[in-house]
């Protein structure tokens, strides 16, 4: 059994986004920025995230993600499984008939490994995103009082510059002609 980034990224920015929750939306953007994780790989999550109903998306200006549901109502295991996260440790990806060998006969290991698979959704199920938030809390995370300020560049603003030339081929002929 393998946790990919996809599964592990989707439980750290929902942590993220439920610390800041009673702040309003959070953009993508500012959860990116504090947990460096990829804007364009965590638009593609908040996506799977937003069609299971986990999140809720706002548009405009102080837009972003709030929570879809109440964090306590929420599990690790709705998140991975959201996402696509396969929590599959058998070798025939959870059809029996792939364990077949040779002699037509299953996987001995196949109900040990399905055994597992059940084990590891019930202790995720079992876990809640307000767990994690306050085990987040407790160990003394701090959280930014006011939003992070969206759509301001930290670059100076560059003056464009002045053309007084021509701006058409028609003008540089009436400017050649004269």
């Amino acid at each position: 059994m393998r946790l990919t980034t996809k599964g592990r990224f989707a439980v750290t920015a929902m942590i993220d986004l439920a610390l800041r929750a009673s702040n309003g939306p959070v953009a993508l953007a500012a959860i990116s920025q504090r947990q460096q994780i990829s804007l364009s790989y965590l638009e593609q999550l908040f996506g799977k995230l937003r069609r299971h109903e986990l999140v809720e998306s706002t548009r405009g200006p102080g837009g972003g993600y709030s929570l879809g549901r109440k964090a306590q109502d929420i599990t690790v295991a709705d998140v991975i499984l959201a996402v696509d996260e396969g929590l599959d440790a058998t070798g025939c990806g959870g059809k029996e008939h792939g364990c077949m060998g040779d002699d037509g006969a299953r996987c001995m290991t196949h109900d040990l490994w399905t055994s597992l698979n059940a084990k590891m959704l019930e202790f995720l199920g079992s876990i809640s995103l307000a767990k994690l938030v306050q085990d987040q809390l407790d160990s003394g995370v701090s959280i930014e009082e006011s939003p992070v300020r969206r759509a301001i560049s930290t670059q100076p603003v560059v003056k464009p510059i002045r053309v007084t030339g021509p701006n058409s081929v028609f003008a540089l002929g009436a400017s050649l002609g004269k």
